[in-house]
């Protein structure tokens, strides 16, 4: 019988337990044990089942109630763990005391964010980065405001088939059933923003808070009674449906959110943000909305201002982060549906011209579609300061967009790095924390803590807590892996070899991800029988833990599922491979400890940043990886293994039997023989030896707090910098965006038309002073305008020069028709083939960086 209506009914707690309420409200309880300690005193069988305090609450009997209210003892440490919030929210942290002049308010965009199983708003590393993003930007006091929307289903269910197939389930999930609340009016009535619709009518989204410690995150819904059915899926679940569907969602995201945070600075009094950090190109329309504010309304007193003028005054208080290398990997449109949602009459942006969102959008660049909108090319376009995710990935990027910026070598293109990083107390086992607590290492207070961290352990320790860890994921897989058999249809009768599956004493490797083609899944099953030898090995063992999502739409990423588990079906090696469904964060915190190896055997270099590594890592896990992404930039020889990479094989399939054949070598010849090393304590001491410099070398460097912190040194902070420079009466906006045109529309005439040097000859010698005047066409311009550079560097055969330098030449004299000549010297520093050009690029004080405009004339 189906019910008519559904709601959720919420407990009503006795006085002296009205903090659980305030402790389940705010999601600091997912990383800090204590809270998860007060929660598991209130039913510890629910706790272990629910592991969310919203439902915990909500199952619990009056009676426990009545009991916990009359226990003084748990009653006086529920009020410590409450006290211990409160002063968290209120401290002065990193931010207050080191960034005194640092961003008053920061949004943070992104169309997932993976805080806790309990707020299913994710799908894999994106979003688990993003809510590592806020909790450590919550422990460092950076004032960040999440947005995002909130997916009625999230992303999928994943279960098997029979047959090994993957199959999705979008479960209804309920707000009231999870850590949000709405965000109310004065008046007691939803907040909620409208967005213009082609053809009418305008879509609706509330908006919902998660506290994610300081963070407030807004997430939007169109889940609510105005809006027609096909409004109403927009936040239906996480990158589903058409081209249409997820640009609505993408509008509803970025142009929806902005005015979410101007209802949520409203209401709440909270600082209107001065940096936009666009986490991925999903958001990118928020840049949009913000030039609209600027040139359809007043502000401060100030006429609404001028297209360029507002697109300076948006890009320089803008942050884009791009996390593909993969150009499939980004959304893109067709040009007419741009055309359709951003008309002048009845479009998404009334007073925005149409031609000029087009144009931000468009790929008008050799190689190029120009009949697409591309959704990153917005992104470095209305964002003055663009990152990658690792320093391998920088490259990619700036090789994989080069377009944008032609005049320019990829080593100058304006798109940095900053490496991902992982938060630590969400990440650490409690039983690996409790262990170094008891041996006083500080690894909140003091991150370098890691470096020593496990200097006064003796190793029988730490083996012992890697060997506990170990048969926690054991006795985790085996329940997920009868459950996902019973689903499968099979009878309990036919599953009692899973009592025997997996062994707390063997060398466990951890493979989990999304399964897109180029994660290569299955790389491990090019030689099936070699796997197969080293899973049954009578004294060195292996055993495989794997899981991962493929996207409902991709085809191909099933396929590679369901060969990975006809595999482990295989009676001979059942007991020692296995794929669990349905990976998600609840997963992963057994996961990620238990494995004793984490791989990962990606085509280089798809594999932007890659952070599953990492939380392996600061659990003791070796990282035995192919040089990509973060492992490429931190692995030295000996905090793990590096995978060779058959870089220049052209055949596809060669070069997969030749990485999965390194990838066997080294578990036979290296990894396995060092694991079962063992002294006479039963301990392998090389391995320990290893894992201890793994914590060295990498702990500090992995912490999603040494990330936060690049973001507001390298980015926050310059840009909220930039942006003040132009704001006010917005009169520094209008200069350079009038400055701009007037260089843009003169660049043609500016060209380098001839160069002299004297100093040196053929045959120079190194500490020789080379002297260089150039004469240049200004094209109308002044030489204030302008930045007239020798760039040199070694000579290659081609006449190419590398590892260069820059010196900026300067003005001494002035021509007739507008011309000027430059000059300056430098000293050779270095022997070798040297060569040298000139160049003129665009110069302004406001200008983040020279290759800004695309601009440049050569000699």
């Amino acid at each position: 019988m189906r019910a008519i209506r559904r709601f959720t009914v919420r407990p009503v707690l006795p006085e002296p337990l009205a903090a659980l309420g305030e402790l389940a409200g705010n999601l600091r309880w997912c990383w800090h044990l204590e809270t998860q300690d007060v929660f598991a005193h209130v039913d510890p069988d629910l706790w272990r089942e629910l592991q969310d305090p919203v439902r915990l609450l909500g199952a619990v009997t009056p009676s426990r109630f009545d009991e916990l209210a009359a226990d003084a003892t748990f009653v006086e440490r529920l009020g410590r763990v409450r006290d211990d919030l409160q002063a968290y929210l209120a401290d002065d942290l990193w931010f207050q005391r080191d960034v005194p002049e640092g961003p008053r308010g920061i949004a943070y965009f992104s169309p997932e964010f993976g805080i806790a199983a309990a707020l299913p708003q994710y799908s894999g590393g994106l979003g688990i980065l993003a809510g590592d993003h806020l909790k450590a930007a919550s422990d460092l006091g950076v004032p960040i405001t999440g947005v995002g929307l909130l997916y009625r289903h999230g992303y999928f269910a994943q279960a098997l088939s029979r047959e090994g197939w993957q199959q999705e389930s979008y479960p209804v999930l309920d707000p009231d059933e999870m850590p949000i609340t709405a965000l109310r009016e004065a008046d007691g009535s939803a907040a909620e923003i409208a967005i213009a619709m082609p053809g009418g009518p305008d879509l609706r989204a509330r908006i919902w808070v998660a506290r994610v410690g300081r963070v407030p995150l807004l997430l939007l819904d169109t889940d609510v009674d105005q809006n027609p059915d096909h409004y109403t899926d927009v936040t239906d679940r996480l990158y589903g449906g058409g081209s249409e569907h997820r640009l609505r969602q993408e509008l509803l995201l970025g142009v929806g959110g902005v005015r979410a945070l101007r209802a949520f600075s409203r209401i709440t009094g909270a600082p209107v943000p001065e940096v936009y950090h666009t986490n991925e190109g999903h958001a990118g329309f928020q840049g949009l909305e913000r030039i609209r504010e600027l040139t359809t309304s007043a502000a401060g007193g100030v006429a609404p201002l001028g297209f360029d003028d507002a697109l300076e005054m948006a890009r320089a208080s803008t942050v884009f982060t791009t996390h593909t290398p993969v150009p499939a990997g980004i959304d893109r449109f067709e040009r007419t549906l741009i055309q359709q949602y951003f008309a002048a009459d009845g479009g998404v942006l009334p007073g925005v011209p149409t031609e000029r969102v087009l144009a931000l959008g468009t790929e008008d660049y050799a190689g190029g579609d120009p009949g697409m909108f591309n959704m990153a090319v917005m992104g470095f376009r209305l964002g003055q300061r663009a990152n990658g995710v690792s320093q391998l990935h920088g490259h990619v990027s700036r090789d994989m967009f080069n377009g944008l910026w032609p005049a320019f070598d990829e080593p100058e293109v304006p798109i940095g790095s900053i490496t991902n990083g992982v938060h630590l107390p969400t990440w650490l086992a409690r039983e690996f924390r409790e262990m170094l607590d008891e041996f006083g290492a500080d690894i909140d207070g003091d991150p370098a803590a890691f470096t020593r961290a496990l200097d006064p352990l003796p190793f029988s320790r730490v083996w012992g807590v890697k060997r506990e860890l170990r048969s926690r994921l054991v006795d985790d897989a085996r329940a997920r892996l009868r459950a996902s058999w019973a689903k499968r249809g099979a009878a309990p009768a036919e599953l009692g070899w899973i009592d025997d599956a997996l062994s707390p004493d063997v060398l466990t490797i951890g493979f989990a991800r999304r399964v897109p083609s180029y994660k290569r899944l299955t790389l491990m099953l090019r030689d099936q029988d070699r796997l197969k030898r080293l899973l049954r090995d009578p004294d060195r063992p292996i055993q495989l833990v794997i899981a991962g999502k493929a996207h409902p739409a991709d085809e191909g990423g099933k396929r590679l599922i369901q060969e990975l588990v006809r595999f482990a079906d295989d009676a001979e090696v059942r007991h020692r491979i296995v794929f669990l469904p349905n990976y998600d964060i609840g997963m992963a915190q057994n996961l990620y400890p238990g494995c004793d190896v984490w791989l990962n055997n990606p085509l280089r270099p798809y594999e932007a940043c890659g952070t599953s590594g990492m939380k392996a890592a600061l659990n003791g896990g070796l990282n035995l990886s192919i040089l990509d992404g973060w492992w490429d930039e931190w692995y030295d020889g000996e905090n793990g293994w590096a995978i060779p990479s058959a870089d220049g094989v052209d055949d596809p399939n060669k070069r997969d039997d030749l990485e999965a054949s390194a990838l066997y070598d080294l578990l036979e010849r290296e990894i396995a023989p060092r694991f079962y090393d063992r002294n006479s304590e039963g301990v392998p001491v090389r391995w320990m030896e290893m894992m201890r410099h793994t914590l060295e070398s990498l702990g500090p460097k992995v912490l999603a707090t040494r990330m936060v912190r690049d973001y507001v040194g390298q980015l926050y902070a310059p840009a909220a910098a930039s942006a003040r420079t132009l704001d006010g009466d917005f009169s520094g906006a209008i200069e350079l965006a009038a400055w701009k045109g007037r260089v843009r529309d003169a660049w043609h005439g500016v060209r380098v038309e001839h160069v002299d040097s004297r100093g040196v000859d053929e045959a120079a010698e190194v500490g020789a002073e080379l002297s260089v005047q150039a004469h240049v066409a200004l094209g109308g311009l002044t030489p204030d305008d302008v930045e007239v550079q020798l760039i040199y560097g070694r000579a290659e055969g081609d006449d190419q020069l590398s590892s260069t330098q820059v010196a900026p030449l300067s003005a001494v004299d002035a021509f007739a028709g507008g011309r000027c000549s430059f000059g300056g010297t430098v000293r050779l520093d270095r022997a070798g083939p040297f060569g040298y050009t000139v160049r003129v690029v665009p110069k302004h004080p406001h200008l983040a960086t020279v290759a800004e405009l695309g601009l440049a004339a050569l000699a």
